[in-house]
């Protein structure tokens, strides 16, 4: 760790501007090393916020934050604002339960003015910022930093595409760090930027634009062809013309690394009037040679050497990504009907593994996950197999598509929902508990959840070939139990729970990755002389409805227990099926995320605080069996302690 000469002076915006330029710079090698110094033991979004720490100082130079507003795309590019706005003494607390959050979030600080967690969001935003701005005739500036992978969602283009239509004051930064608009980062454009940036040229140009108005009959026709050798010059030189057409004044490309340019044009841009589009040219892993070298691999990672750049080894435990990674491509061997789709996470969803088998038969659609479900509805049609592999708080962003384009037609498609239930550190924007709730709704839908990964193998495998409607299965993040997997897999019949310990007082129904925390409670009970039995229910759509009759004549105390929202999850499934039947007089305990959104953390830390780790489980239940009846048609349990 370096000694830092200027950071430790720096608490907030506005002693950025008593530094000069020369002093900025060394400003910006200071923070990558806190940058790198941090995460290397925290963990966190690594490049993004390296490659963007000279726009962060531009930005918060030259505009005056809060009152001017800033919004973050893809939050993850922030760390450089937050370290700039009153959190780096916090900062070593980042994404760990208590401290602060690895994205943007209002309640945080006032400086983050939008939360931000997925993609493409921010144009659309800003934009409603800037209308209330304008209704209530304030005065000042409204940015959205675009990460260049959210410009491939759709919602941005939306947002692109009404903002100029409406005329109105916005800034919008393409930080363009990866994608590579346009590789024309050279004299000739940057003599080009600092001309469609100079105060004179604008003065010109809107001056003849006033002058031609008021000529009668020529004045729109010079206007036409004027505004033409323009676009055909612009054209030649620089990748704007389409944002140009969405109505947008094109500034750039900019070299983001450079302050002094970085600076002089954002100065400029400010007086400007009407939507603005400021393209930036960017390294992501900016000034860390490991994160310059492997940009993918530093873009989110956990603990690491500094010096090496290793990641801190763990037990070598496949994780259920790799599992099914893996699984899909032996699959996909066998029939080259299978085609993989991801939203712009091949190497976090698992897929990298079939694209580098079956380029031909791999396609990333980009962060548009509304297009990624409709996609696959049209190659189900076409005679294909698609396997869509998307995070479940991602797949949330197609719910209509899941419904109109999958569920209503009764399309088979596979849809492998990881990171389901709490993720950890990212927070409420990734945790992926609502995935249960929201697919249980939609007709046709099968609804699957493997207790470890050689489940996890039989349900794909079962899903591909057994199942002619469409299917969801969803599995946690991280590594698994470490169980044999298989060679060869097995079929499994749609809708049949499994008994996984026998016991006569109470019976656990547990869904996916709570089975384990489960049999673990059961174990903890049995020292109290309560004899358990643990079903491992498999399906939340459709349940074992032979089984759960069973279960509903033989045991005093039915419990549930999900990683998922209580609110319409696999428990309120259970009593649905409890009350529509007769059970009125059951006893039954729901165990599950409570109806709030719930911090970032380890995610022992959180499952512990929500009663859903196994001491967790074994106090609620010892608690209900001391506590007066509860039957299902009273009072739910929901909330374990």
């Amino acid at each position: 760790m370096m000694k830092y000469q200027i950071l430790e002076s720096v608490d907030f915006p506005q002693d950025l501007k008593k530094l000069s330029v020369p002093e900025l710079a060394l400003l910006a090698r200071e923070i990558r090393d806190f940058l790198v110094t941090t995460v290397s033991q925290v963990g966190g979004h690594l490049a993004p916020s390296l490659g963007v720490v000279e726009l962060t100082l531009a930005l918060h130079y030259i505009f005056d934050a809060p009152r001017d507003k800033i919004i973050w795309d893809v939050g993850h590019q922030a760390y450089v604002h937050k370290i700039l706005t009153g959190r780096r003494r916090r900062f070593s607390t980042l994404r760990q339960y208590g401290g602060i959050s690895g994205f943007p979030r209002i309640s945080e600080s006032e400086y983050d003015v939008y939360g931000t967690g997925h993609a493409s969001t921010a144009i659309s935003a800003a934009l409603g910022m800037v209308c209330a701005r304008d209704h209530q005739q304030e005065n000042y500036s409204v940015v959205a930093v675009v990460g260049d992978g959210a410009m491939t969602g759709g919602i941005a283009f939306e947002g692109l595409n009404n903002a100029g239509a409406l005329g109105k004051n916005l800034i919008v930064i393409l930080n363009d760090n990866r994608m590579a608009i346009s590789p024309n980062v050279g004299a000739l454009s940057r003599y080009l930027t600092a001309i469609i940036t100079a105060p004179a040229y604008n003065k010109i140009k809107a001056d003849i634009w006033e002058l031609t108005g008021k000529m009668a009959g020529v004045g729109k026709r010079i206007r036409q062809s004027a505004r033409r050798i323009e676009e055909a010059f612009k054209a030649v030189l620089v990748p704007g013309l389409l944002f140009e057409r969405f109505g947008f004044r094109y500034i750039g490309p900019v070299d983001g690394h450079n302050l002094s340019q970085l600076i002089k044009v954002l100065r400029e841009v400010r007086r400007m009037s009407g939507p603005i589009l400021v393209h930036v040219i960017t390294i992501k892993g900016k000034g860390y040679k490991f994160a310059e070298q492997d940009a993918r691999r530093f873009h989110g990672l956990g603990a690491f050497d500094p010096d090496t750049g290793l990641v801190v080894e763990k037990k070598s435990v496949s994780s259920y990504t790799e599992v099914f990674g893996k699984t899909l491509v032996d699959l996909a061997s066998r029939d080259e009907k299978i085609v993989g789709i991801t939203a712009a996470m091949p190497d976090g969803t698992g897929l990298k593994f079939f694209a580098e088998a079956y380029p031909k038969r791999f396609y990333d659609v980009g962060i548009a996950e509304q297009h990624a479900v409709t996609f696959a509805a049209g190659l189900v049609l076409g005679g294909c197999k698609p396997v869509v592999a998307i995070y479940s708080t991602f797949l949330q962003r197609a719910y209509d598509q899941l419904v109109h384009d999958v569920g209503i037609q009764n399309l088979p498609i596979v849809f492998v929902l990881d990171r389901g239930g709490l993720v950890g550190e990212d927070g409420p924007t990734h945790h992926g508990v609502f995935d249960l709730s929201y697919l249980r709704t939609i007709p046709n839908f099968v609804i699957m959840s493997p207790k470890d990964e050689a489940e996890l193998q039989d349900m794909l495998f079962t899903a591909m070939y057994y199942v002619h409607s469409p299917v969801a299965i969803r599995y946690p993040r991280g590594a698994g139990l470490g169980v044999p997997l298989q060679q060869k897999y097995h079929r499994l019949q749609i809708g049949k729970s499994e008994t996984v310990k026998r016991g006569t007082d109470v019976a656990i129904l547990a869904i996916g990755s709570m089975v384990t925390s489960a049999l673990k409670a059961a174990q903890i009970l049995k020292k109290q002389g309560i004899s358990v039995q643990v079903e491992n229910m498999r399906f939340v759509k459709p349940l074992d409805t032979e089984k759960l009759k069973k279960i509903a004549q033989r045991f005093p105390l039915v419990v549930t227990v999900e990683d998922n929202i209580l609110n319409g999850g696999f428990g309120s499934g259970v009593v649905e099926f409890f009350v529509d039947h007769g059970y009125e007089n059951l006893r039954v305990l729901r165990l599950g995320i409570i109806d709030q959104f719930i911090e970032h953390g380890a995610k022992e830390v959180l499952y512990h605080k929500l009663g859903l780790d196994a001491e967790g489980i074994a106090n609620a239940i010892l608690k209900r069996l001391e506590s007066p009846s509860v039957y299902v048609n009273e009072t739910i349990s929901t909330k374990a302690r």
